[in-house]
């Protein structure tokens, strides 16, 4: 069952549907995350992913070529160089620029792709389920792990502003 955020995704009608309990399952089992495009901006959806993340208990990588330190981490500009094991490798990048970092994410061992809202890259996504690697497109991160935890109303998400039930005088 596809449930949450990212339901009505059109990747819900293809062979990279996942479900519910595969999501969870990931996030259950792999605790390291390299940010692939995470932006030092806390204005921007990566940044405020990563912090999210860490507060969770999350180990993150930052991986952008532009900068040095993400976060007061150290930065890597690809794959390449962020020291192992790679666990999830979440993408915040353009769909064109994804094969290169699932090309990347293979030869460094990772075990999973994770494809932020909005992206999609189908013939990338099968070369990553070929190579052995979980694939998850078209979600995000932090919203998955939020709402298996029962906490979209951290940060702004369903802060129990608009309801069905009807006001209590």
């Amino acid at each position: 069952m596809n449930t949450g955020v990212g339901s009505q995704s059109i990747v819900n009608q293809t062979e990279f549907a996942t479900s519910d309990a595969e999501r969870f399952r990931i996030l259950q089992q792999y605790k390291r995350v390299a940010i692939v495009g995470l932006s030092a901006n806390p204005q921007r959806p990566s940044h405020f992913v990563a912090v999210y993340l860490r507060q969770h208990g999350y180990e993150v990588t930052p991986v952008n070529p532009r900068e040095k330190f993400i976060l007061g981490r150290p930065c890597y500009p690809s794959l390449r160089d962020v020291l192992p094991p790679l666990e999830i490798v979440d993408i915040f990048r353009e769909p064109a620029a994804v094969p290169a970092i699932v090309d990347e994410a293979i030869e460094c061992g990772a075990k999973v792709i994770w494809m932020q809202l909005g992206i999609i890259n189908e013939p990338a996504a099968r070369r990553a389920r070929d190579a052995g690697l979980a694939v998850v497109m078209d979600r995000c991160i932090k919203m998955e792990h939020a709402r298996f935890r029962g906490g979209l109303n951290q940060m702004g998400l369903n802060g129990g502003l608009i309801s069905s039930r009807a006001r209590q005088p």
